[in-house]
């Protein structure tokens, strides 16, 4: 079992950067592959990016270039780096854990979610 504790949203002016975290608690994390989704009011929820063991990462195509992803296996957590937001990047972003080495769907373990508002 992995229980995931995201941490970092708030509200930020467009342009500017916002890093979220995730904590895992859980055995055999460096084995999970972690995903970023997000879901704004009124929308389905949709992939962010993902990293695997390896930590090679995979992005969506509205955030490529703007948004990394990084994790950091000796203490639990995952972090997404979040520069040149937009207003449309605002949502609830949730992290997420799957055992395997792809990025698809389904994913097995989530978190509670943090909020990202940009705008001025």
């Amino acid at each position: 079992q992995v229980q995931l504790v995201e941490s970092g949203g708030g509200l930020v002016q467009p342009g500017g950067s916002l890093r979220l975290s995730c904590a895992a608690s859980g055995r055999s994390f460096s084995e999970y592959t972690m995903g970023w989704f997000r879901q704004a009011p009124g929308k389905e929820r949709e992939f962010v990016g993902a990293i695997n063991w390896f930590s090679t990462t995979y992005y969506a195509t509205s955030v490529k270039g703007r948004f990394t992803i990084s994790r950091d296996n000796a203490k639990n957590m995952v972090y997404l780096q979040m520069n040149s937001l937009k207003p449309e990047d605002t949502a609830v972003y949730y992290c997420a854990g799957k055992r395997g080495g792809t990025y698809d769907p389904p994913y097995d373990y989530w978190g509670q979610g943090t909020q990202v508002t940009v705008s001025s």
